[in-house]
């Protein structure tokens, strides 16, 4: 089966919405259910994004090599790209509320843990391989926002406000990131990894808290049983949506490139000062959040169509701008630095539009499946990268590096994305 699924258009209606619980809520209530998305989003974020930005200072205080601090920094993401997917199946056959406050509930309690038993303490250092194993958990858990809570907007949201509604709920990813560099350090710094993994354990407390009190399921039927087979086949047996989460690894592997090494290539090569390239990142991760936004309002605009389209145009000029920064890499260091910077915010901005498309391509009532496999695939980028760009390094130089691991895969995604569908034809 190709192309997108055809679902009945879903009004935005006036009177009141009926949730799976049998209670009836305002059509503002999809709102309030997006909000939740955001937060318990960003309260994942903040810590597989923002636990890196305190790399130097938990090397310090955990008196780690570097082999075993990025054993460490990696738990987190390798844990969610272990179960994205199986998250994604369970918000698909048990429902949104279910998964996501199992889910919560746990990363609350692994983080928890860490906070009352893995910090260091009166000269005792704990066990790295114990924090790891606790991370990675956490990790596991945490994965539960990622498909769970879009599926739960892609039910709530109508079709023509869905690459919206997805794109701000994706935008949550590097806004969480900014609260825990900012955040993070500071805590760190004045106050020990007690008080770090104290207020990650808060961001997720809070997070299944608000689940548990104001979130309501919306009326889509479990992915199973006879009635739904025909209407909605798995998405995971479907080659196309295998083909654009395909595009979404590969397009990870530039947006890492930037986040992960672009610091060390800006100040070890370029020489440009620690706190300009710290700057340049929060510019990146802002830029790339309205990015995602502008994308998801500009598509539903026209009727979600030009999702691909646009995910393939982004994929050309990323290409383009790592190709400008391996050919101009022995140039003026501000020139260098802003087309990093540049490349950065198109490498980190495709994920609203990509998201609204494999989710819309599933249909609503298999959100969950499309949006964990597309998470797994991105975990998977997020892994490998740090880990190609060593070998390649030690192998030949940075302007490869750009080229390899920052060009190259932008222009096979902008190759394997499929055609758009074409439009249904009008009575």
């Amino acid at each position: 089966m190709t192309g997108q699924l055809a679902l009945p258009l879903r009004p935005a209606a006036a009177g009141p919405l009926v949730g799976r619980s049998g209670k009836e809520h305002t059509p503002r209530f999809k709102w309030g259910v997006l909000g939740i998305g955001i937060a318990a989003q960003a309260a994942f974020s903040a810590a597989f994004q923002g636990l890196p930005t305190s790399g130097p200072l938990l090397q310090d205080a955990y008196r780690l090599t570097p082999s075993q601090l990025g054993l460490v920094l990696a738990a987190v993401t390798c844990g969610a790209f272990a179960t994205d997917v199986f998250w994604g199946l369970a918000a698909d056959r048990i429902g949104e509320r279910k998964v996501l406050v199992t889910g919560l509930t746990g990363t609350t309690l692994a983080l928890a843990a860490a906070t009352l038993f893995l910090t260091p303490a009166a000269g005792a250092v704990p066990s790295y391989a114990a924090l790891a194993v606790v991370l990675f958990l956490a990790g596991c858990l945490g994965g539960s926002v990622n498909g769970a809570s879009g599926r739960a907007v892609m039910g709530w949201f109508p079709v023509e406000q869905r690459g919206f509604a997805i794109s701000l709920r994706v935008a949550a990813v590097p806004a969480g990131g900014a609260i825990g560099a900012a955040v993070l350090p500071p805590l760190a710094l004045n106050g020990g990894f007690r008080w770090v993994f104290g207020f990650l354990t808060a961001c997720s407390l809070l997070a299944a808290l608000a689940v548990v009190r104001w979130l309501d399921e919306p009326p889509l039927p479990a992915a199973r049983g006879r009635a739904a087979a025909p209407q909605a086949p798995n998405p995971l047996r479907r080659k196309d949506i295998w083909r654009v989460a395909g595009t979404a690894f590969l397009l990870d592997l530039p947006q890492f490139t930037v986040l992960t090494f672009g610091s060390v290539f800006l100040h070890t090569v370029e020489h440009v000062p620690l706190g300009t390239v710290a700057a340049l990142l929060v510019v990146v991760q802002v830029l790339s959040a309205v990015s995602r936004v502008w994308g998801g309002r500009w598509t539903d605009r026209r009727g979600g169509r030009h999702r691909r389209t646009l995910v393939t145009v982004y994929s050309w000029t990323i290409a383009a701008g790592f190709t400008a920064t391996a050919l101009l890499e022995s140039g003026p260091s501000w020139l260098v630095a802003a087309l990093l910077a540049a490349s950065g915010v198109l490498a980190c901005g495709w994920h609203g539009v990509h998201y609204a498309e494999i989710a819309t391509m599933a249909g609503a009532e298999r959100a969950g499946a499309a949006l964990g496999l597309e998470n797994t695939l991105v975990f998977a980028g997020a892994f490998v990268t740090p880990l190609l760009i060593p070998a390649v390094l030690s192998a030949s130089s940075w302007p490869v590096v750009m080229l390899l691991v920052g060009a190259l895969p932008a222009v096979l995604s902008a190759l394997l994305m499929p055609r758009e569908p074409k439009p249904p034809a009008r009575a």
